[in-house]
C-alpha cells in the first residue's frame, strides 16, 4: 500500500528566516517556469491520491509544502507501479527497479527529466535531505509487486517499518532542517510506531476493495485466523458475520494505535497539532470504515465532509498561529552547477575560511516549546562562565528498556536545549563535558554513537546557525580524523560570531591539559622566553590551550553523582558547585536558568571575610507547569 509520509518537524540547518503565513506560491517565486510545473504536478498528484493528506500538508509553513508534495507524489508514483493491475507482476517489479535507478541518476546528475523526480531532486539538494535511506522503501515497494503473505503482527509491522518509516523519516528530516522545534522524544519512540503503523492500517481496511480486486490482502494471517471464515470470505468479496467482526476489530486496533497523546509532549504546537489532525483524519476514516458495512468490499469509504470540517478547521487556525510565531530557516534556490564548481574551488583554494562567508543567516534560539522565559538576572550577578557534566544518559535510557546509544541520542537533543538557554539569558561562555580521555574504557560501538552524534549536532544540527563561537577542548589522540577536522573547521568558520562560545570538551582530561601545559612552560623556560624564578599563575595560564578561557563561575552537574570527574581542574578552582538528580536527557533550558539562578544567590568570598549586603528578593521560581515564564 502506498506509504503515508505524515508531515512532522523537528530542527533547522538552513539559511534566511522568514515567518509563517506566506502564501505557498511565494515558496515557488522565482523558481524556474519546469521546476513549478513540476512541484505544482506533485501537489496535483498528492491532492488526487489522497486528499486527507493534502489537507494535512497544507497545516504545515507554506515554505515546506513544495517538499512535502515531491515526497509524497514519489511515494505515489512508485506505489502506482507496483499496483498496475493491467502488468504482470515481474513488470511491474521492473518498473519500480527502473524508476529507483532512474532517480539515482538524477539525483548525482542534480536534475531530470521526470517531473517528479525533478522535484524530488530540487527538494533533496535544497534541504540537504539524504534519500539513501529510501532504498531500503522503495525495495520493499518493488517487493510488493508480487503480492504479500504476511504471517503474523510482527511481520506485518517490520513490513510496515520498512515500507513506511523511512518516508515519514524523510519529511520530519525536512522540517528539523527548516528550523522548526520539534522533537520525538525516544522514550516516545514505541508510540510513534504504533501511530505509523495504525496509519497503514487504516489506509489498507480504507482500500480493501482495490486490493481485493487485485487478489491481494495486506493483513496478517494472524489476524485472519482469529475470525474463522473470514480469510475465505475476503477472498470471495462476501460480507460475512466474520469479515464484518474483523473489520471492527481491525479498526478498534488502528484506532488505538493512532491515538497517541503522549507522543506530541514537548513538541512544538504547530507539529503537536499537525499530529493531532492526522489523527483525528484517521479517526474520522475510521468511523467512515465502520459505518460502510458490506459497502466496504466494493469501494473505498470516505469521511463525510462534516467529519473532515470539524478537523480541519480548528486546526488550520491553531496551526497558521503556531507558525506564524516561528522563524523558518529557509534555503535559496539551489545554486547552478558552474557556481557550485566555483564555490568548490574558492574553499579549497582558502585553507582557513574567513567569518565573512558564515556570517549571513544567523538566527535568533527558537522560544521554548511551552513559552518559558529566562529569569531577569542583572549583569553583575551573571556568571560569566558555565560549565556543565552532562551526566546520566546511559542510566535514563536503560531505565526505559532503551539502549545506551539511544540515551546518548537523547541527551543531544538536552545539549541543544541548554545551548538555546545560554543564548536566552545571555550567558558568554559555556562548556560542555561531552567526551572525557577515561569514556575510551566504554564499548565502541557506544564510543561510535557518542562521536558521531556530537559531530552531526556541531557540524549539521541547527547549532550550526546560532550565534555561537565553537571551540573544541581536548587532544587528536585517538579521535577520528574526519572528526578532528571537523571540529577544527568549525573553529575557523565560527571565530568571528559574537553571541557566546561555546566550549566542547572532547577527548579531554584535566590533569592531562595540565601535564601538557607544564611540559609547554618547562620548555618556554629552557628556551629563554621564561624566567623560572618568576613563575605565576599568569605563565600557566598563558600556555593552557585556551588561554583567553575565563575562570568557571558556575560547575553544573546532572545525574545524581557529586563530583567534577577530573573536568576543568585549572578553570574550575573556585567555581561553585551545583549538582542535581536529573538525568541529563531530562533536562532543559529552564533547569540551566534555575542552576544560574542559585549561583545568583551563593556568596563569592574567594578566601575573603564576607561583607554584608542587604537582602535580596528571591526570583520566581522557575516551574515546568503552565508557560513556565519567569519576570
Amino acid at each position: 500500500m502506498r506509504p503515508k509520509p505524515l508531515p512532522t518537524p523537528a530542527h533547522p540547518d538552513a539559511a534566511p528566516q522568514v515567518r509563517q503565513g506566506r502564501a505557498t506560491a511565494r515558496s515557488l517565486a522565482g523558481e524556474e517556469p519546469v521546476l513549478r510545473a513540476a512541484y505544482r504536478l506533485c501537489r496535483r498528484t498528492t491532492r488526487q491520491h489522497d486528499p486527507g493528506i493534502h489537507a494535512l500538508i497544507q497545516l504545515a509553513p507554506a515554505v515546506l509544502r513544495p517538499a512535502c508534495w515531491a515526497l509524497w507524489a514519489a511515494a505515489s508514483v512508485l506505489d502506482d507501479l507496483s499496483d498496475d493491475p493491467d502488468v504482470e507482476p515481474d513488470e511491474r517489479a521492473a518498473r519500480v527497479e527502473a524508476w529507483t535507478r532512474a532517480l539515482q541518476h538524477d539525483l548525482a546528475s542534480g536534475t531530470s527529466t521526470d517531473p517528479v523526480r525533478h522535484a524530488l531532486v530540487d527538494t533533496a539538494g535544497r534541504w540537504r535531505l539524504d534519500l539513501s535511506s529510501l532504498h531500503g522503501a522503495m525495495a520493499v515497494t518493488r517487493d510488493d509487486a508480487h503480492g504479500l503473505r504476511i504471517t503474523d503482527w510482527a511481520a506485518w509491522r517490520a513490513w510496515c517499518s520498512g515500507g513506511v518509516v523511512p518516508w515519514v523519516d524523510q519529511v520530519r528530516q525536512l522540517f528539523e532542517r527548516a528550523g522548526a522545534p520539534m522533537t520525538l522524544r525516544l522514550d516516545r519512540q514505541a508510540d510513534y510506531e504504533d501511530f505509523v503503523a495504525g496509519a497503514q492500517l487504516t489506509d489498507i481496511l480504507t482500500d480493501l476493495s482495490v486490493d481485493l480486486a487485485q487478489r491481494r490482502l495486506l493483513l496478517p494471517q494472524e489476524a485472519l485466523d482469529s475470525f474463522p471464515g473470514a480469510d475465505s470470505d475476503l477472498s470471495q468479496g462476501h460480507w460475512s458475520p466474520a469479515v464484518a467482526a474483523l473489520t471492527l476489530e481491525l479498526t478498534a486496533l488502528a484506532r488505538r494505535w493512532v491515538t497517541q497523546p503522549v507522543m506530541t509532549r514537548g513538541m512544538h504546537p504547530g507539529a503537536a497539532i499537525m499530529l493531532e489532525a492526522a489523527a483525528g483524519l484517521m479517526r474520522a476514516q475510521l468511523d467512515a470504515v465502520d459505518a460502510a458495512g458490506p459497502a466496504l468490499l466494493k469501494r473505498a469509504p470516505r469521511p463525510s465532509v462534516v467529519a473532515r470540517t470539524r478537523v480541519l478547521v480548528p486546526a488550520r487556525l491553531r496551526s497558521a498561529m503556531a507558525w506564524s510565531l516561528t522563524p523558518l530557516t529557509v534555503p535559496g534556490p539551489r545554486p547552478t552547477a558552474a557556481a557550485t564548481t566555483e564555490a568548490a574551488t574558492t574553499e579549497a583554494a582558502t585553507t582557513d575560511p574567513g567569518p565573512a562567508a558564515d556570517g549571513t543567516g544567523l538566527r535568533p534560539p527558537p522560544p521554548h516549546p511551552h513559552g518559558a522565559r529566562p529569569p531577569q538576572i542583572a549583569a553583575d550577578q551573571m556568571p560569566s562562565h558555565v560549565a556543565v557534566v552532562m551526566d546520566g544518559n546511559g542510566r535514563w535510557a536503560e531505565q526505559r528498556g532503551l539502549s545506551r546509544s539511544d540515551g546518548h541520542r537523547a541527551g543531544i537533543l538536552a545539549t541543544r536545549e541548554t545551548v538555546y538557554g545560554a543564548l536566552d539569558i545571555g550567558l558568554r561562555n559555556l562548556t560542555l563535558y561531552a567526551f572525557s580521555t577515561e569514556n575510551w574504557k566504554r564499548d565502541p560501538e557506544e564510543i561510535a554513537v557518542i562521536l558521531s552524534a556530537l559531530r552531526y549536532e556541531l557540524t549539521e544540527g541547527p547549532i550550526r546557525d546560532l550565534n555561537v563561537r565553537q571551540r573544541w577542548a581536548g587532544q587528536p589522540g585517538r579521535l577520528p580524523e574526519d572528526l578532528v577536522q571537523a571540529l577544527m573547521h568549525q573553529e575557523r568558520r565560527t571565530r568571528a560570531r559574537t553571541g557566546m562560545t561555546l566550549t566542547v570538551c572532547i577527548n579531554y582530561g584535566g590533569r592531562d591539559e595540565i601535564t601538557r601545559t607544564a611540559a609547554a612552560l618547562a620548555q618556554a623556560t629552557r628556551a629563554g622566553e621564561v624566567n623560572p624564578d618568576l613563575i605565576g599563575p599568569d605563565d600557566f595560564t598563558r600556555h593552557l590551550p585556551h588561554p583567553d578561557m575565563p575562570d568557571v563561575d558556575l560547575l553544573w552537574r546532572t545525574g545524581n553523582e557529586q563530583r567534577t570527574s577530573n573536568f576543568l581542574p585549572w578553570h574550575a578552582t573556585y567555581a561553585e558547585l551545583y549538582f542535581t538528580p536529573d538525568h541529563w536527557p531530562d533536562t532543559d533550558r529552564r533547569d540551566l536558568w534555575k542552576a544560574i539562578t542559585e549561583y545568583t544567590r551563593r556568596q563569592r568570598r574567594h578566601g575573603a571575610v564576607p561583607t554584608p549586603s542587604p537582602p535580596r528578593a528571591a526570583p520566581c521560581p522557575l516551574t515546568r507547569s503552565g508557560s513556565g515564564q519567569s519576570e
